[in-house]
């Protein structure tokens, strides 16, 4: 059976509470062997390392731009003492989930771009790779990265192929999950079939973004349907990668497996503890 990492799950989310457990069971017997839990806030960068550990998993420890509303400045002294004091943990694999949204309304994008540089570069001090969140804000966070080089995973990329090939440039591999089984997500498909086979890796944002199988209508989720997604859809979702791109599932597992690996360096001391 392939072994498949998910780069993105949130296995700490509310909507994992009553069988948590089995959430990783089910994964694991689909063959993916390996899932980072990225962090959004100060208030779970322990849980997500207990997480991890419990599960033989591994983490990222950050702010998310959605969250930097209520974040203070003490927020970011109290994540450089959580990096400094578990820096020697070999499941401690990045720092994110970080980064830019420029979608949802309300938000403060002076803020959250201060946040975000000052993440970057606790990552260069710390010498961890980044999970980045981009959301139409590419080119702002481009301009950064520029500056201040670290590498990492553009998680749910949805940009242009010019940005796509500018975060290839600077290292940077590109997340591809569920929005990609979508027959009507033309540029991510586009973008999927594409960039170079070596800035792919593969991820489920669970709970978040499930494929088309699971997706549900705003009246079927009030009827009580769930949309949930589960890292267990992982090698599905990677089918369609394998058709987009006509590779086997061996390849794209395969492929996907080493830029992970290259991305987070970390994870190949913890990559088959399934």
């Amino acid at each position: 059976m392939p072994r498949w990492i998910d780069t993105h799950c949130h296995l700490d989310a509310p909507e994992f509470d009553a069988d948590r457990d089995d959430v990783v069971r089910r994964a694991r017997s689909a063959g993916v062997a390996q899932i980072v839990i990225p962090a959004v806030n100060v208030g779970n960068l322990e849980s997500v390392r207990d997480l991890a550990h419990r599960h033989r998993l591994s983490y990222g420890l950050g702010i998310h731009p959605m969250c930097t509303n209520q974040a203070s400045d003490d927020d970011l002294a109290t994540l450089h003492d959580a990096l400094g004091r578990h820096r020697d943990d070999p499941r401690l694999v990045a720092v994110g989930e970080i980064g830019l949204d420029h979608f949802v309304p309300g938000l403060d994008r002076a803020k959250q771009e201060r946040f975000y540089v000052a993440q970057l570069e606790l990552a260069q001090q710390f010498d961890l790779p980044v999970l980045v969140h981009v959301r139409r804000s590419a080119d702002t966070l481009l301009k950064h990265l520029r500056r201040i080089r670290v590498r990492g995973i553009a998680h749910a990329f949805n940009g242009s192929e010019q940005q796509a090939r500018v975060f290839v440039d600077l290292g940077f591999k590109l997340g591809f999950g569920g929005a990609m089984t979508f027959d009507r997500a033309l540029q991510i498909r586009r973008l999927a079939q594409s960039v170079p086979p070596e800035a792919i890796v593969l991820e489920t944002d669970a709970p978040d973004i499930p494929p088309h199988w699971l997706y549900r209508t705003a009246a079927q989720r009030a009827a009580g349907m769930s949309s949930r997604n589960e890292p267990q859809e992982l090698p599905r979702i990677a089918d369609t990668l394998a058709g987009l791109r006509g590779w086997s599932p061996e390849q794209a597992a395969q492929i996907s497996r080493a830029n992970a690996l290259e991305a987070l360096p970390r994870l190949a001391a913890v990559a088959g503890d399934a």
